[in-house]
């Protein structure tokens, strides 16, 4: 089986190309390159022992993207590029129309030209709204309260519609909780230039002497210690919830992807001050605009139609992404 991957040079995208070709797929990357690295791929490649076809292409363009589909043939595209930072959405919101929006139906528009009918869509925990109760199934109340998660929400609705539209097509969204942790290898995992916009590539910056402390926004919300509670998944779980995808029937399909399970900021900070062995300073600041209190999943929907389910822990998240810091100090910088 052939699998189209975009952004696949990126964090979450160059592990799914690893465990793609390690499951013996052929897969072809398209990436443009502004967040992600080449390298990753070649890691990715050497990890699996199989080879990965790369362009150097933007979703936006399509007449590109065309050429590519009808070069490759692929039978299923996973679609992780895209522009990912809530801060930077809520600064320049029409950077996340223009490329999660915009990019998103260049892609579709090239699949339908091409007769490909399966996308697997990185959608998020942003699209559902602030007054919801956690945790939240997908068919909780969607409200997102930033330009990233309506950016999101936008495809979701471009993908319901296609799908309406098109009863061959097959659209499947996976909405991420918060994916942290790296190939247990230390080859392949996040690295963000400049200052990251997460929490835990943050306290990574702080262990490895980028910046001097971790910021922990807000103290006062409803939660045990009053700083935000997320439900943290590891990636290679992640990345196993769209292998199962691949298998899906006909249609629409929405699926969370998470643990239903909670952490707070104080409860992360610990968890990687225990794996690495040294003490994380951190400043308690305001909160940020858009944050909510409390974001957990209810993954049941994917347990009972993909029979897939998170396995990894917090401290196993924290240890490999402490591996990946030591056997990559430099990130992808040196090659």
């Amino acid at each position: 089986m052939r699998i189209l991957v975009t952004g696949g040079a990126g964090f979450i995208g160059a592990l799914a190309v690893w465990r793609l070709l390690d499951l013996g797929y052929d897969v072809c990357v398209v990436d443009n390159l502004s967040s992600g690295h080449r390298s990753a791929l070649d890691r990715a490649s050497r990890l699996a022992g199989r080879p990965v076809e790369f362009h150097l292409c933007d979703v936006r363009q399509t007449s590109q993207l065309i050429s590519i589909m009808q070069s490759f043939r692929p039978e299923a595209v996973m679609h992780f590029a895209g522009l990912k930072s809530v801060a930077e959405s809520v600064a320049c919101p029409e950077l996340y129309y223009e490329n999660n929006v915009q990019g998103s139906l260049s892609l579709v528009q090239a699949m339908l030209q091409c007769q490909i009918d399966r996308l697997i869509f990185s959608s998020s925990a942003t699209v559902y709204g602030a007054n919801g109760v956690p945790p939240f199934g997908e068919d909780a109340e969607l409200g997102p309260v930033n330009p990233y998660g309506r950016s999101k929400w936008m495809v979701e609705l471009l993908m319901r519609d296609i799908c309406s539209a098109h009863p061959e097509f097959s659209g499947i969204i996976l909405r991420y909780f918060n994916p942290v942790g790296a190939h247990p290898s230390g080859l392949l995992g996040e690295w963000v230039q400049g200052s990251p916009n997460n929490l835990v590539p943050y306290v990574m910056g702080v262990l490895q002497g980028r910046f001097d402390r971790v910021r922990v926004f807000g103290s006062d919300y409803p939660t045990s210690d009053g700083s935000g509670v997320r439900d943290y998944i590891h990636v290679l779980d992640l990345v196993e919830g769209h292998v199962a995808a691949l298998n899906l029937p006909k249609g629409l399909s929405v699926f969370n992807l998470g643990t239903g399970r909670g952490y707070s900021v104080h409860e992360v900070i610990q968890a990687m001050q225990s794996v690495s062995g040294r003490i994380i300073p951190f400043d308690v600041v305001d909160r940020r605009p858009g944050d909510v209190a409390v974001s957990i999943a209810d993954p049941c929907r994917a347990h009972q139609a993909m029979a897939w389910k998170a396995e990894r822990g917090l401290i196993e998240m924290c240890q490999d992404v402490w591996n990946f810091a030591q056997c990559s100090p430099k990130g992808y910088e040196l090659e």
